[in-house]
């Protein structure tokens, strides 16, 4: 027989069953209000999250500036308004149960200074932060100067150790957890670093029991480790729950959580979720932040894998085996591919892609006249709402770029995500999911295309299935 015990998280005992906070309006208060008052860890995210005009409406994000740094100081007042909204309406759903957490990702857009506006005028109504996407240093002092935990997210006892001995140590009384993802099976950007092969999944115990030695040594004994990344059934984790080489520890949903009746997302991504076969979710690093991440192969990663297949190396002058002119642009300006390369390239614009786009690697991508004009517009329309950007080559610094070329081969990620959680079509926008949402169509749960409320999907969890 399956048991969960409660725990202590964020000066609450509650069912150490979290939810996770996906970005840019897909967790939001009504779901994490839900999530917190059926016992849990709700989890609304402060990524451009919603906010609701006089009328009910979601103002949408529209921008004036004329300039990126412009547009990048319109998007923070956007993110400010649109958490201390969804943290209100979290709080009011909770109806005082639970804990309501915020998601952030600390290589977003104004990512310190969001969190400071928010923490300032939350109020009380927010019990803790998680944050990952990079290495979120200055969350313990901002979390501490406002008597909020916090919980960053890892993907392996290095990078935890790193955090420890820069900043976390001088504020460990609010340290309410660390949230180890999986970084071959979580949704969203994965922490996968240079010495991971993404082809070759690690097992997660102990890779987590070696966090937990880190922590030991530096008196965490009694921390709570969130499991995150590849979490269905909490049956099939029973080696880690009162494990000693474990210790205390919670389970965080991501995926589970987008197919419920609170959830924001559209009805036909939900359809779609419904749908899902094993090796439906693709480990992918086209992002513009440079990380991996997981997402539903549909039309739109298609479309970037074609892109960048259709690919060839070109020197400026004539060198080596580089030596067969071919003229790009408007104005015709000639650089030298190999002659296997040249003739790829005139196959593709045989095809209609006529269109060849410089990368920062020093090669060409061919692309058709429309796709490459929606490229020019998305990189000009950039509202820098990432610290650095590959595919805009915006950057959060004085300069205001990272000083590279702009890739082509990325995407606007603000743009896509938007467009998908305001009811766009799933199949040609960025679908973020856990490499187990095919388990939706297999699950005896959703059969019949059942969609649970949060509550009854927060106490089938806690029966371990």
């Amino acid at each position: 027989m399956f048991s969960l015990e409660p725990l202590i998280i964020s000066g609450r005992e509650v069912l150490p069953i979290v939810e996770g906070g996906k970005g840019v309006s897909v967790s939001n208060g009504e779901s994490s209000g839900a999530w917190a008052a059926a016992g849990g860890v709700g989890t609304f995210s402060g990524v451009n999250a919603d906010y609701l005009d006089d009328k009910g409406e979601v103002v949408r994000q529209i921008y004036h500036g004329k300039t990126r740094r412009e547009r990048h100081d319109e998007l923070i007042a956007f993110a400010v308004k649109g958490a201390l909204h969804q943290a209100r309406v979290a709080h009011d759903m909770s109806g005082g149960k639970g804990r309501v957490h915020m998601n952030i990702l600390w290589e977003m857009g104004g990512a310190e200074p969001i969190l400071e506006a928010v923490l300032e005028q939350a109020g009380g109504t927010i019990h803790g932060v998680t944050c990952g996407a990079g290495m979120p240093y200055r969350i313990a002092e901002i979390c501490a100067k406002h008597g909020v935990y916090y919980y960053p997210i890892v993907s392996s006892a290095r990078a935890f150790r790193a955090l420890w001995k820069r900043a976390y140590h001088k504020f460990s009384e609010l340290l309410g957890g660390v949230v180890y993802e999986d970084p071959w099976l979580a949704g969203g950007h994965n922490g996968l670093s240079n010495a991971e092969d993404p082809r070759k999944p690690e097992p997660p115990l102990p890779r987590v029991i070696e966090l937990r030695k880190q922590m030991s040594e530096f008196a965490l004994d009694r921390v709570p480790i969130f499991m995150a990344g590849g979490v269905w059934r909490l049956d099939e984790w029973q080696e880690f729950v009162g494990n000693p080489e474990v210790g205390p520890c919670a389970f965080q949903f991501g995926t589970r959580p987008l197919l419920t009746r609170e959830s924001p997302i559209s009805d036909a991504w939900k359809s779609r979720l419904l749908t899902l076969k094993a090796g439906d979710v693709l480990l992918h690093r086209f992002s513009p932040t440079g990380f991996y991440s997981s997402a539903v192969r549909n039309p739109f990663l298609h479309e970037l894998e074609e892109r960048s297949l259709r690919q060839v190396a070109y020197q400026m002058h004539a060198v080596g085996e580089h030596d067969q002119p071919f003229p790009v642009g408007a104005r015709g300006r000639l650089v030298y591919l190999a002659a296997h390369d040249k003739a790829h390239a005139e196959q593709w614009v045989a095809q209609g892609f006529t269109e060849a786009l410089r990368t920062p690697d020093s090669t060409l991508i061919f692309v058709t006249p429309a796709r490459a004009e929606e490229i020019h517009r998305d990189q000009v329309n950039c509202m820098g709402c990432l610290s650095a950007c590959a595919f805009s080559n915006w950057q959060q610094n004085d300069q205001g770029t990272t000083g590279k070329k702009a890739d082509p081969r990325s995407f606007c990620i603000q743009k896509t995500l938007q467009d998908i959680s305001h009811g766009g079509d799933p199949e040609s926008q960025l679908m973020f999911a856990g490499h187990n949402a095919y388990r939706f169509a297999s699950d005896p749960f959703y059969a019949g295309g059942f969609i649970p409320t949060v509550k009854q999907l927060v106490e089938r969890i806690a029966t371990g299935q």
